[in-house]
């Protein structure tokens, strides 16, 4: 009987084995053909694009992984909705705007402390301070995280967006026109800000310090992560190794990056000197400070509905 029983036990186990093997070997096999990235100049993901330690352990799982480049938060997320990329970094602004569309696509799957950010004006501006932006033109990218900040920033001295004229324009763009004095103000976040003041003549007149907290969020299309949970943690997981090489040599990686976007080097050490470091799973209290902007941006009208931004986290 004991014989019996442990042969029982023994083809149990095979059983099960066999079954984890073959779940296992199912899963690999129903991963997606490609992985398609949207990244920005101000994101890690760029380090990690040139790192290629994604494609090298995908390809040997039969997943392409291919990278497409964008400006700012509002576009790469467009594409998002549209199905057109599957995994991207942005503002928590912009990730507002993507999920209060009709059927969207986006979910959250792991956050990133905050980009510095800053609204600067020329060094020979007789503006001070925040008060003195009434009645000024303002240039910033719509539905951004630097949306956000000028509204709060503006909101912390009395004053609206209906005291200034704002002037909608994407980062390159806002960038001629700061240097050609078309524009008072600028809003706006690394390395575009750190190039600004290295080489555009910018002065910085407030920052995000004491305004209510932002943070960058890693986002994907729900229906793909919800299938691929394994892709999802691959990619946390490699851009949590780069966050700590950046950190580890600041130097070494302005030099190195300097090199492949034709940013200076001063410019890149000093975005990487003034960021936070770190990959992180999404927790209530950014949650809330989410649902905050959430709620400033319906108040201002760049949504239409009440959003929920918990019903957009991943769930484990």
């Amino acid at each position: 009987m004991l014989w019996i029983s442990g042969c029982g036990s023994k083809e149990e186990a095979n059983e099960t084995s066999n079954a984890e093997k073959s779940n296992a070997k199912a899963e690999e096999e129903t991963l997606p053909d490609e992985l398609r990235i949207g990244y920005q100049k101000s994101s890690i993901l760029l380090f990690l694009k040139e790192k290629g330690s994604l494609e090298k352990i995908l390809a040997e799982k039969g997943v392409k992984v291919t990278w497409h480049e964008f400006q700012s938060g509002p576009p790469l997320l467009e594409a998002l909705n549209a199905g057109k990329i599957d995994v991207g970094y942005v503002g928590g602004a912009p990730a507002v705007l993507a999920g209060a569309v009709s059927d969207s696509e986006l979910a959250y799957l792991a956050y990133e402390p905050e980009v510095y950010r800053a609204i600067v004006v020329p060094k020979d501006s007789p503006i001070q301070k925040i008060e003195d932006l009434k009645g000024k033109k303002v240039a910033f990218g719509k539905g951004s995280s630097a949306h956000y900040l000028l509204l709060t920033a503006l909101e912390s001295v009395g004053l609206t967006l209906n005291d200034i004229t704002p002037v909608y324009l994407q980062p390159s763009d806002a960038r001629g026109a700061f240097e050609r004095g078309n524009v008072d103000a600028w809003v706006i976040w690394d390395p575009y800000l750190a190039d600004a003041e290295e080489s555009g003549g910018a002065r910085i007149i407030a920052d995000a310090k004491g305004l209510p907290r932002q943070y960058g969020f890693i986002v994907g299309r729900r229906d793909y992560f919800q299938e691929n949970r394994e892709l999802r943690n691959l990619v946390i997981s490699e851009l949590e190794k780069v966050h700590k090489e950046i950190q580890a040599d600041k130097q070494g990686a302005a030099e190195n990056f300097s090199q492949k976007t034709g940013i200076s080097k001063d410019v890149w050490k000093q975005t990487l000197e003034r960021r936070e470091y770190g990959v992180f799973d999404i927790t209530p209290e950014v949650v809330d400070a989410q649902q905050k902007l959430a709620d400033t941006f319906l108040e201002a009208g760049l949504i239409n509905e009440k959003i929920n931004v918990q019903d957009a986290v991943l769930s484990d």
